[in-house]
């Protein structure tokens, strides 16, 4: 009998032993559940952090482009009225002819660095991208003259322009 009672409180034992086995193997594949989602949060964040430190990156090399374009318009403005004031019998000099050429590859080389001139005229007013200046009689929120061109640096406004706009309640 107490062999029988022996092999009893050994397959006891063992089975005892089993169960705490296996609740300590649920117990550190929880663990390393928990550790793995751990890691793959960590992860997920180190690729946000750099996504979003690539990205402050470019746009303060993209800000500090923009301050130096936009310290660069009122010279090309300059150009520019300096040649619309050329009179008409001097237009065919080649100084003048010299001075249109810088203005162009002036504009074009801007223009490759995303700086573009906004189109104004007959445009409705937008606060956004226009200054309003002058006002005129005409069809209300119209622009009517563009008195110093606006500029977008790709998809953002650099310069805003300075319009004159028709207002229906002014009569000449």
């Amino acid at each position: 009998m107490t062999k029988r009672h022996s092999e009893g409180s050994d397959e006891q034992s063992l089975q005892a032993e089993f169960e705490n086995l296996n609740t300590a193997l649920e117990q550190e594949k929880s663990r390393a559940e928990e550790n793995l989602n751990n890691f793959k949060r960590a992860q997920a964040d180190f690729i946000n952090y750099k996504r979003r430190t690539d990205q402050e990156k470019t746009e303060s090399v993209g800000f500090g482009k923009s301050l130096a374009y936009l310290s660069i318009l009122p010279v090309l403005d300059d150009l520019s009225r300096a040649l619309a004031a050329v009179p008409p019998e001097q237009a065919d000099n080649s100084w003048v002819q010299g001075m249109q050429l810088i203005e162009k590859k002036f504009r074009t080389l801007l223009e490759k660095e995303g700086v573009t001139p906004m189109n104004t005229v007959g445009q409705p007013f937008d606060p956004a991208f226009h200054e309003a200046v002058l006002r005129c009689p005409g069809e209300e929120g119209i622009i009517v003259d563009e008195l110093s061109t606006g500029y977008m640096y790709k998809d953002k406004v650099l310069r805003q322009a300075q319009v004159k706009v028709a207002c229906e309640d002014i009569t000449e």
